[in-house]
């Protein structure tokens, strides 16, 4: 009989998804018996999961579409609990748990800012906000990956804060701590040129347009530096015209989804999150295990936290170029050590999954 199951779209390169291969990954490890229930078994994460977990393929072309197979799913294997990432995610797990009938907890986590993630008035997110009305209410267990994600959630839905349990993200990999000092192979990084590093889904909540024209200031005044933005995303276009027209092509360089980012990490002067909002920012410690200083934008939520308000890394307000050039300026001429050692344990796969349990098997 399995113990957990854990529903995500695919297993393609977002940070929830990655949270939750890491989280299955561990439970399994722990003894527990292991489900990953994804809509399409398809992603770049696929390779990384365990072989004592089970990857069950609902074979949907949409999450949505998924209902029917995972009733089936949860009336023939009958798990003690499912665990759900991502808020549409969420309401489809909540509603296929009610409909299968079977005795099963669900549990639901939360990953963006609800209230910037679902802006605007579009038929789609109406509806959307009204099923997450109802489904989290249902649900056995609501986890938020920040305080400022729980605080959010609460008042987006209405629902009770004291129902919401804040559980960080499991960042800090025994796998994170081996790739970090893996060699740099790409063409462009074999150049030996300093850098500042970005990496994130090239999309609005990113606003990698912020980061891009903070850097046309800083080099005018750092003649040697470049900046390395690794990710993909549907604004690629728009950020390549935008570094043609400040006339920068020589210096930023956007390259695309990397396997391995740690290793870029551990080799770049500095790490920046310019986003406009954040669930967490696993990025961020990320690069924080791999020893490299770390700038962020003071978004909704998450660097705050992960920063303690400024004391493992530097915030600056959001949308705000020349605030962010001059903390980077600043930052490329402080060489002093930086020790992040204390800060990370929190964020260490079996604390967190310690965490989880007292949440899905309570």
């Amino acid at each position: 009989m399995t113990d957990i199951a854990l529903f995500v779209p695919s297993m393609n390169g977002g940070g929830a998804e990655r949270v939750m291969l890491i989280l299955a990954n561990t439970l399994a490890e722990k003894g527990y018996c292991v489900d990953l229930l994804l809509a399409k078994a398809k992603g770049n994460f696929i390779k990384d999961v365990s072989n004592k977990v089970r990857i069950v393929d609902l074979n949907s072309s949409r999450v949505f579409f998924a209902i029917n197979p995972l009733i089936k799913y949860l009336k023939k294997e009958q798990p003690k609990v499912v665990l759900s990432a991502m808020h549409y995610v969420n309401v489809v797990a909540t509603i296929a748990v009610k409909l299968s009938g079977i005795k099963c907890r669900v549990v639901i986590s939360e990953h963006s800012t609800l209230s910037l993630s679902l802006a605007g008035s579009s038929y789609k997110n109406i509806i959307l906000k009204k099923l997450m009305y109802f489904s989290y209410r249902r649900a056995d267990g609501i986890v938020a990956v920040s305080s400022g994600v729980a605080k959010d959630l609460a008042l987006t839905l209405g629902l009770d804060f004291e129902r919401i349990r804040v559980i960080y993200n499991p960042v800090v990999t025994s796998e994170l701590l081996i790739k970090k000092e893996e060699e740099l192979n790409h063409f462009w990084a074999k150049k030996n040129l300093p850098f500042i590093l970005a990496v994130g889904r090239l999309t609005e909540a990113k606003n990698f347009p912020l980061l891009i024209n903070a850097f046309s200031n800083v080099v005018t005044r750092q003649k040697n530096i470049h900046l390395v933005i690794l990710g993909v995303g549907k604004l690629e276009f728009e950020l390549k015209k935008l570094v043609e027209k400040l006339g920068i092509e020589d210096r930023v360089h956007i390259l695309g989804f990397m396997e391995n980012p740690y290793s870029w990490m551990k080799k770049s002067e500095l790490f920046v999150l310019s986003s406009l909002w954040e669930g967490f920012g696993n990025v961020l410690v990320e690069a924080m295990a791999c020893d490299t200083r770390v700038i962020s934008t003071n978004c909704p939520n998450g660097p705050s936290e992960i920063l303690e308000g400024g004391k493992w890394g530097v915030l600056v307000p959001t949308n705000d170029p020349d605030a962010l050039a001059e903390a980077i300026i600043t930052e490329l001429t402080n060489k002093s050590a930086v020790n992040f050692s204390e800060q990370l344990l929190k964020y260490k796969p079996h604390n967190i999954v310690d965490q989880y349990l007292t949440v899905l098997l309570p």
